[in-house]
């Protein structure tokens, strides 16, 4: 039965729509026409009675009907019959019937049946009386009765009693069914015509779609948005989550049940979440009219969120024309960072090799010449100098730096110094322990970009770069880069570790203005603080703590 009445059902919003519509229509027309039709009974039956009372009022005015109540009444009998007769056949009644007061006998009748006895009622007192047969709430006949007063008499001598049938339902149906179908059929009409008109409105804001093609959209944007390996988070214009899924909430570290709603500051988002949204308004929570609508835009943003690195970009959403809210997409680059340190040691490892065998294939041009010159003596001297100074310059930093991994980052961008003629030394009070692997890894790629930033900075032939590293003392590693460079223009202090920033002349395009913004996001992740400052050179200081 249920799969029949599936089949049966209408399948397309407009055949759902309209055969509800069509139902409750239904419902309202038998509501409708059941109480029309007990109203109607009414008013018949009402009509039914005052029409027994006003032929019984009537009877009572004939001559005839009077005198046979009287001393002589055999003589007016048949008289007073032909009236009760001729009442009845015009006002189509059951019976007339006329009785005395004094017993309530029937002694003239004009019916089919005929009573014997009328029930006393009080047109036996002199008034008229309407009700039934059998005087119940519901008689099968109406009765109506009409004292008869004679002239001189102080009391009634007799009573005409009329009795009609009562109406059926039928009969009320009968007489109210052509207004009834009036009314119901213009009401059926209106209802489809605003039947269809809904089902016609509501399609097209559901842009064409039926009710179980947008379920399915609905249950496919959810699994989309939670199976997505970016994050999503969208926000109104009060600030308030109405979209959040699943990575979003891993990468950002607020709660995903319950988010809708409530703004970031409620979930507990850090400042720096917060500032994705710089606009007072979309974190204190007032609505916005449409004419202080503010847009918020960014592209490719780096954010330092509770350890991780996230890249944020955030774009407005409008419907219709008009801001709705923002909308932001996630993506975690914590694992893209450390494939960049592992990436910046090789490069330097690269860098180490390539300077080296250019610097081996000088120094064997160099001994070639000798030999062809036959300067056995110069030629080791010449080998005896080269070998002197590179075992030097291992034996300071090995005695300086137990860490290899730094050690080897230092070997190597003193020989890339060497390359251009600029001077790359070790501070004498340097002393640098070995270190775990994550530290380690950090403090590399911190000291290659302030090292290759140093290099850039300082004139060739005549430049001097100087490293200094110290620790771990008081649980932290500190590292200063020094070179004998312009400086860093002050004005440039504030916005010199901003992804994208650069004092250097680049083209566009370019990746300048990335490794100081490494440099600020390393120290920030590990607690650690970077700082800028001008002495003869720019001198940048990192703290590193080792926990």
């Amino acid at each position: 039965m249920r799969a029949l009445m599936r089949r049966l059902w209408p399948q397309t919003l407009a055949g759902r729509m309209l055969a509800t519509q069509m139902l409750i229509v239904s419902i309202v027309f038998v509501g409708v026409g059941a109480l029309s039709v007990a109203q109607q009974g009414e008013g018949v039956t009402d009509r039914e009675v005052r029409r027994a009372r006003q032929v019984a009022e009537q009877v009572t005015q004939e001559p005839g009907v009077r005198q046979v109540l009287g001393s002589q009444g055999e003589a007016w009998m048949s008289q007073a019959v032909a009236a009760l007769e001729s009442a009845r056949t015009l006002s189509d009644s059951e019976g007339v019937y006329l009785a005395r007061t004094s017993d309530g006998r029937v002694v003239a009748a004009a019916a089919d049946d005929p009573l014997r006895r009328l029930p006393r009622t009080d047109a036996f007192e002199g008034s008229s009386w309407l009700g039934g047969e059998n005087d119940d709430d519901d008689p099968e006949t109406i009765m109506a009765m009409a004292p008869v007063i004679v002239a001189g008499e102080l009391e009634p001598v007799g009573v005409v009693a009329v009795t009609r049938p009562s109406p059926s339902v039928w009969d009320d149906l009968a007489t109210i069914t052509p207004n009834l179908l009036t009314y119901l059929g213009l009401a059926g009409v209106i209802g489809v015509l605003g039947s269809l008109l809904l089902a016609r409105k509501v399609k097209r804001q559901t842009l064409g779609l039926e009710p179980r093609e947008i379920a399915g959209l609905v249950e496919q944007r959810e699994a989309v948005l939670h199976g997505i390996k970016e994050g999503l988070l969208a926000v109104d214009l009060a600030g308030r989550v109405t979209l959040l899924n699943d990575e979003a909430a891993t990468l950002l570290s607020i709660p995903q049940a319950g988010s809708t709603g409530h703004s970031l500051a409620e979930l507990g988002a850090d400042r720096a979440l917060l500032s994705l949204f710089p606009d007072r308004r979309l974190r204190s929570g007032p609505t916005v009219s449409v004419s202080d609508e503010s847009e918020v835009s960014s592209v490719d943003r780096v954010l330092l969120v509770r350890g991780r690195l996230v890249t944020a970009n955030v774009m407005p959403v409008r419907q219709q024309g008009r801001l709705v809210g923002h909308v932001a997409t996630l993506r975690d680059r914590t694992e893209l960072l450390e494939l960049q340190r592992d990436l910046d040691v090789t490069r330097a490892t690269t860098d180490s090799l390539r300077a080296q065998a250019h610097e081996f294939s000088n120094r064997m041009h160099v001994v070639a010449g000798l030999i062809a010159l036959e300067e056995y003596d110069d030629v080791q001297d010449y080998i005896r100098h080269i070998t002197a100074d590179e075992a030097e310059l291992t034996a300071r930093v090995g005695t300086a730096v137990a860490d290899p991994a730094v050690a080897a980052m230092l070997m190597a961008k003193s020989r890339q110094a060497a390359e251009r003629g600029i001077t790359l030394d070790l501070d004498d009070d340097s002393r640098l322990a070995r270190l775990d692997g994550d530290l380690s890894t950090d403090l590399n790629t911190i000291l290659g970009n302030l090292v290759d930033n140093a290099l850039d900075a300082v004139p060739e032939v005549s430049g001097r770069v100087r490293v200094a590293l110290l620790g771990p003392d008081d649980g932290a590693v500190r590292l200063t880069v020094r070179d004998n460079g312009p400086g860093v223009p002050t004005d440039d202090t504030g916005t010199l570790f901003v992804r994208g920033y650069s004092t250097k002349d680049a083209e566009p395009g370019s990746s300048r203005g990335i490794g100081l913004a490494l440099v600020r996001m390393v120290c920030t992740k590990r607690g650690g603080e970077v700082s800028v400052s001008n002495d003869d050179g720019a001198v940048f200081t990192v703290s590193l703590p080792t926990a």
